[in-house]
């Protein structure tokens, strides 16, 4: 176990029971004491990267996406040339694909046999990938009102199962996605004619046994 982690964890525990008035964590992120400072800079940190012709994209898994801050620092980052995916099942207020505004974000919804509650951030970061887990959406409830952590991934390997397959496989999925369109519906995701589709809870199951 990463001992900074466990005392992160210990902090928290303390923060909610009214043991103390924690400001500043080690690893985790927390809400509402840092989780949109943090999410903000991130965001505006693979904006940079683009800027400078370095590896700059975000994918990201959640239920809601409602933080207008949050989705304004997105198109910004959009514009600076940054690929940003998101799997968001539920409520989405960005708007993608809209010239000069949101052309390299790409948004999809996955409603399938499980209702699905995890959330995955991944950033490029230059180079220097960075991976969360956790329990906050982007909304503003969730950044400022309640008790949320994103958990970094530290370890590489699974930084990349994450990545490269469970957010790949709903990325592509052929059977449950809808891909959000710039006029705010959703248009039934399809595999191509000579291609088979591809469900990706059913993957995951397949996975599981």
């Amino acid at each position: 176990a990463n001992e900074e982690i466990g005392a992160d964890a210990t902090d928290i525990f303390n923060y909610l029971t009214g043991y103390s008035n924690q400001n500043e964590f080690r690893k985790l992120i927390v809400a509402p004491v840092n989780l949109r400072e943090k999410m903000l800079a991130m965001i505006a940190r693979e904006a940079e990267h683009a800027r400078n012709k370095r590896p700059a994209h975000i994918i990201a898994k959640m239920n809601s996406l409602t933080d207008v801050e949050t989705v304004h620092a997105l198109y910004e980052a959009a514009r600076a040339g940054v690929s940003i995916d998101l799997i968001v099942r539920g409520v989405c207020v960005l708007r993608p694909e809209v010239a000069g505004l949101s052309e390299n974000i790409r948004v999809i919804s996955v409603v399938g046999r499980f209702l699905e509650h995890s959330r995955v951030f991944c950033f490029a970061n230059g180079g220097n990938e960075e991976t969360y887990i956790g329990s906050a959406d982007l909304m503003q409830r969730n950044l400022d009102r309640r008790v949320e952590v994103l958990v970094p991934i530290l370890d590489a390997d699974l930084r990349n199962h994450l990545k490269n397959e469970i957010l790949a496989a709903y990325l592509r999925d052929t059977t449950h996605a809808r891909r959000l369109q710039s006029n705010g519906n959703y248009q039934k995701i399809t595999a191509k004619n000579d291609e088979k589709s591809f469900n990706a809870q059913s993957f995951f199951i397949g996975k599981s046994i």
